[in-house]
C-alpha cells in the first residue's frame, strides 16, 4: 500500500476547473463539494468543527495511542486527533483529499505524527492501532465494521459515523424492527451504544439521509466462536425475520448445504456416514430438542443463536 508524502503530491492531482465544472451528477454545482469529487467515493466532509470536536473527545484519547482514520477527507477529524494522540495513520482513497491533509500539516509537528495510505481501506494491511475513528464513506460501511472486528491485535474502543439506519441496526435489540442479521454478527463480538445524531447540513456536500456516531468496543477475549459459522446460521434464520426457525430452514437449497457441510465433516473426523441418512429430520430433531422450532430470529438473542450453532455442531451439522 503506497504511503503518501508531501513530496509524492503535485499539480496534477489536482482537478481542473473545466473538469470540476463539466461534472454534473444531477446535483448544483453549490451542492457538489467544489474542489473534490466527492461523490465517487460516497465522502460527505463534516465541516462543523463543533461536531469534530466532540466525535474525537468522544474516544477518550490518550497521550500514547496510535489511532486509525478511515477516510479522513481534508482532515477536520485528523487535525484534533493530533491534538491528543501519539500517531494518526489516515487511509484515504482520494490522492487529492490525501494531498490536501498533507499540505495541511505540512511544515508543523503534525506532520512527523501523521501517516496517509492512499487506497481502498478494505484492502489495505493495517498498522497497529489503539483507537479508530471514521466518518465511514457509505459504501463500506458494513465491510468496515467487521474488518476492524477481525483485527488483531483488538483495539481499545471505535468512534464511527454511519448513516442513521445502518447506525441503529447496528445498536439494535432483539424483538425491535431494526433487529437484524448484521445486529446479531456484530453484537457477539463487541458492545455498541449509540452516542449522537448529526444532522446532514454538518457536511458538504449534504447527504440525503441523517448519521449518526456509534462507539464499538470489542469483547476481550472475543467469543470462541468462528464467525464463518456463526454468519451461515444467521444467515439462514433471518433470511425470513418474522417466520418461525423451522420455516426459514425449509427454505430451497438449505438442507442440500447443511449434508453436505455434514458429509465433509464426517469424513474429516473419520465418523462412519449412514446409508439412509435423513438431514431433513435431523434438523427438525435438533430444532425440536433446543426448543426453537417456532422461535422467529426477530425476537432471538445472541445467547438463542449461540446456543442452536452449539447443537447443530453436536450433531456435526456445520454452516461454512
Amino acid at each position: 500500500m503506497p504511503r503518501a508524502t508531501s513530496e509524492r503530491f503535485s499539480k496534477a492531482h489536482q482537478p481542473s476547473a473545466k473538469a470540476s465544472s463539466s461534472k454534473g451528477h444531477g446535483e448544483t454545482s453549490a451542492a457538489r463539494n467544489p474542489i473534490f469529487n466527492t461523490e465517487r467515493f460516497g465522502q460527505h466532509i463534516l465541516k462543523n468543527p463543533a461536531i469534530a470536536q466532540e466525535i474525537v473527545d468522544k474516544a477518550n484519547l490518550r497521550p500514547t495511542d496510535k489511532v486509525l482514520e478511515v477516510g479522513p477527507g481534508t482532515g477536520n477529524l485528523t487535525v484534533r486527533i493530533l491534538e491528543k494522540a501519539k500517531h494518526c495513520t489516515a487511509v484515504e482513497m482520494d490522492p487529492r483529499m490525501a494531498a490536501e491533509l498533507t499540505k495541511r500539516v505540512q511544515g508543523k509537528p503534525e506532520q512527523r505524527r501523521l501517516e496517509i495510505m492512499i487506497g481502498d481501506f478494505v484492502k489495505a494491511e493495517l498498522p497497529y492501532f489503539d483507537v479508530c475513528i471514521s466518518n465511514t464513506p457509505y459504501q463500506i460501511s458494513s465491510p468496515l465494521v467487521f474488518r476492524l472486528l477481525s483485527h488483531r491485535p483488538l483495539f481499545r474502543v471505535a468512534i464511527l459515523m454511519f448513516q442513521r439506519e445502518f447506525a441503529l441496526r447496528l445498536v439494535a435489540k432483539p424483538g425491535s424492527a431494526l433487529w437484524s442479521r448484521l445486529s446479531a454478527n456484530v453484537q457477539l463480538y463487541a458492545k455498541v451504544d449509540h452516542v449522537m445524531n448529526v444532522g446532514k447540513n454538518n457536511f458538504r456536500p449534504p447527504p440525503n439521509v441523517e448519521s449518526s456516531v456509534v462507539r464499538i468496543v470489542p469483547l476481550d477475549p472475543p467469543p470462541p466462536v468462528k464467525f464463518e459459522e456463526f454468519d451461515g446460521l444467521t444467515r439462514i434464520v433471518f433470511s425470513r425475520r418474522n417466520k418461525t426457525v423451522h420455516a426459514s430452514f425449509q427454505a430451497k437449497g438449505v438442507t442440500e448445504m447443511l449434508e453436505k457441510n455434514w458429509r465433509t465433516w464426517c469424513s474429516e473426523q473419520n465418523q462412519m456416514i449412514e446409508d439412509d441418512v435423513n438431514m431433513k429430520r435431523k434438523i427438525e430433531d435438533i430444532l425440536e430438542e433446543t426448543g426453537y422450532h417456532e422461535s422467529r430470529a426477530a425476537k432471538m438473542d445472541v445467547n438463542d443463536l449461540l446456543k442452536l450453532l452449539s447443537a447443530f455442531h453436536d450433531a456435526g451439522i456445520h454452516f461454512a
